[in-house]
């Protein structure tokens, strides 16, 4: 079993949440991850402004800021690129 780096781990939460899961449980579930490595990925990506948390009744829910989705479209620019690299290295 290969191991997630934590970046690979901040990118699997914001696409997620930008597929439009926005409860915690939900996002947990989706990812992976134990409750308190996710509160931990939710803390960093906040402070960063990757996502924010909005108050609905009496729990939270995520959702990606533009800054998010933007870092979020950057990653997925970047991995099609390597796979291309890797394809035209395959030939």
């Amino acid at each position: 079993m290969v191991r997630r780096s934590r970046l690979e781990i901040f990118f699997d939460v914001l696409a997620v949440i930008d597929r439009g899961v926005t409860k915690p449980t939900r996002i947990m579930y989706k990812t992976n991850l134990a409750w308190t490595s996710l509160q931990e990925v939710f803390e960093t990506l906040i402070d960063g402004g990757f996502i924010q948390q909005e108050a609905f009744k009496n729990s939270k829910r995520y959702s990606i800021t533009d800054k998010g989705r933007s870092a979020l479209s950057y990653h997925l620019q970047s991995l099609d690129g390597l796979v291309q690299v890797h394809q035209s290295y395959g030939r």
